[in-house]
């Protein structure tokens, strides 16, 4: 996605030698118009395969899984918490998630009644890294019995494992933009 690229390009920042910051558009700032645009090209990607809910995990993957889920029809948006609330339920799916970013484990955490048996459920996430995230959203579907029909990433870091590892799962997965490398604090694009 030629937009999301530019905007990675002219206002991301590589940190070290696996940190892409791109919090002045996408996860602490938010580029609402780029997020909707962000959000209608993951839903042409995945408007065939049917999803009825749009799963994601808080903080940051909410804004491109409201901004898709709103392209695809107004689907539901559910959003793992990471921590516990008086006011959840007994009943819920539950998953440990290692945070990249935050260097720390979390539970996520999920109410069964969000996620019926049966679903089609399209999981999104702003990024994709490791893929701890979404191997916990993965194991919450599956303890829902609910259908994953794919994955949507904003941006994958190409250089980590998580990509590769759901692909060699055979699970669909697309992400609109891939950085390759990080060099000298500049972001390398993978071509696409």
């Amino acid at each position: 996605m030629k937009e999301l690229r530019n905007a990675i390009l002219t206002q991301g920042q590589g940190i070290g030698m696996d940190i892409v910051k791109v919090d002045m558009f996408l996860n602490h700032r938010l580029d609402t118009g780029l997020l909707f645009r962000m959000g209608e090209e993951l839903a042409r990607r995945f408007r065939e395969d049917k999803p009825d809910i749009v799963l994601t995990v808080e903080a940051s993957g909410i804004a491109l899984a409201l901004t898709c889920a709103r392209a695809l029809g107004d689907l539901p948006v559910v959003f793992a918490k990471k921590s516990a609330t008086v006011v959840q339920s007994a009943d819920l799916a539950q998953a440990k998630v290692y945070s990249f970013t935050h260097k720390r484990e979390n539970v996520i955490r999920v109410d069964k009644k969000y996620l019926p048996a049966g679903s089609r459920v399209l999981i999104v996430d702003d990024f994709l890294a490791d893929g701890q995230a979404c191997q916990g959203m993965l194991a919450l579907c599956a303890q829902t019995d609910c259908k994953v029909v794919g994955i949507g990433i904003g941006i994958e870091k190409g250089f980590m494992p998580g990509g590769k590892n759901l692909r060699d799962m055979g699970i669909k997965l697309s992400s609109l933009a891939v950085v390759s490398a990080i060099e000298d604090g500049k972001i390398i694009l993978a071509d696409g």
